[in-house]
């Protein structure tokens, strides 16, 4: 056997044992972490850091780190000092990410300003003072299509004002006039099942504040970010 051929059958047999070592220290952290932490609930997956010994384990949106037996968790911020990183909230942000493509417009309604060639999602309750002022500043921003979500999570008020605002005959207007010109919308009835769609849609993705808002490339923001960050994250998602 040559020496190349030996090399090589020495590499196959050393990823063999990494990936035995791999799996048998997957289903030790799943065993133990299950019988002593039931409550944690269903692991949906493990993955090795780059910090030796340590693993990700990840329930739902939720991540925890633990040693190769699942004898210690850790739930905290995993950061990489060398190259001043935020792993954790790294990794967060492409498990909270929504495909663009995967929301449910049909349950929103539009604001297109100039060419409207830009798309952003934003979830808002009609009672948040924070979105009002974000909505003020969103009017700075041109060449862009808003889809608006009413998502009323702040009380039965929101709920109400909601309906009104997606049963007037221009929801655009009338969502402008109260969130921008504190003009609230009359009282009107429809069949208004895309809110409680919205609401449904919201908790499947864990979207637990408002204004939240989505961008073509998946990237999610929570909080009343400023026009200029809008213009940016807009930028950033053409690329």
């Amino acid at each position: 056997m040559t020496l190349i051929k030996r090399a090589a059958l020495a590499a196959l047999v050393a990823a063999g044992l990494l990936a035995g070592t791999a799996q048998a220290q997957e289903a030790a952290i799943r065993k133990n972490l299950a019988e002593r932490l039931p409550q944690l609930g269903k692991i949906d997956e493990i993955n090795k850091t780059p910090m030796s010994s340590l693993f990700e384990v990840r329930v739902g949106t939720e991540l925890f780190y633990t040693d190769a037996d699942g004898n210690f968790l850790i739930h905290g911020q995993l950061i990489d000092t060398k190259q001043q990183r935020n792993l954790t909230e790294e990794r967060m942000e492409k498990l909270m990410a929504i495909d663009f493509s995967a929301l449910p417009v049909k349950d929103a309604f539009t604001i297109v300003r100039g060419n409207g060639k830009r798309k952003v999602a934003v979830f808002e309750d009609p009672n948040c003072g924070y979105c009002k002022r974000f909505e003020r500043d969103l009017q700075k921003v041109d060449n862009v299509t808003v889809y608006m979500f009413l998502y009323p999570i702040l009380g039965p008020d929101s709920g109400e004002k909601s309906r009104n605002i997606w049963c007037a005959k221009d929801k655009a207007k009338a969502w402008l006039d109260l969130m921008v010109r504190d003009q609230a919308a009359p009282a009107a009835s429809c069949d208004a099942g895309a809110i409680a769609r919205n609401v449904e849609f919201g908790k499947k993705y864990k979207i637990t504040g408002t204004p939240t808002l989505v961008f073509a490339d998946g990237t999610r923001v929570p909080g009343a970010i400023g026009a200029a960050q809008v213009e940016k994250l807009l930028a950033d998602a053409k690329q």
